[in-house]
């Protein structure tokens, strides 16, 4: 257990700068799909309630909250293993919650507004944004969120604070 945690609050500090531009592009989505969810009843509430999700209200809320606290995580680097997990768990849920009822062709949101409207080919259009989130925060996950973040830095300072400097080494 202790090796998860460890794995999971220490990433690496050494992964490519290019990382930034998959945390740029996931931590945006979720902050501004967060913000979006509390600016239009149909993102937030009205949109859980039409999906029948338990609570709506609360729902909505908590998940506009985690997406957008989450998102600025994602955007500076910080706890970026950690807010992976919710961020995996919530676009699963919003697949199955979304993507079933569109093959079937009887989901309660409003059908795509030209062809292909319900089956297997709207289910793959429809869950490109899903899909890409899922699989970006899935690499953060993996792999930490590179050299240029609030993670790295903080583990190259817990770095330069365990080694002793050459001084205390001649002085003592």
């Amino acid at each position: 257990m202790k090796n998860l945690v460890n794995w999971l609050v220490r990433p690496p500090s050494d992964g490519p700068a290019s990382v930034l531009f998959l945390r740029l592009m996931a931590g945006g989505v979720f902050l501004w799909e967060g913000i979006l969810k509390f600016v239009y009843v149909n993102q937030g509430v009205g949109r859980f309630t039409k999906l029948g999700m338990p609570f709506p209200h609360l729902t909505a809320n908590f998940v506009g909250c985690l997406e957008i606290v989450g998102g600025l995580l994602l955007l500076s680097g910080l706890m970026t293993r950690l807010i992976s997990i919710p961020f995996i768990i919530e676009m699963i849920v919003a697949i199955l919650s979304t993507k079933i009822s569109l093959y079937l062709g009887t989901s309660p949101l409003p059908l795509p507004p030209s062809p292909p409207q319900f089956g297997m080919w709207a289910v793959l259009h429809e869950v490109r944004s899903e899909y890409a989130q899922l699989l970006t925060t899935a690499f953060l996950l993996v792999n930490g969120p590179g050299k240029w973040s609030l993670d790295a830095l903080l583990q190259r300072k817990r770095r330069t604070r365990k080694v002793p400097s050459k001084m205390q080494t001649v002085y003592s």
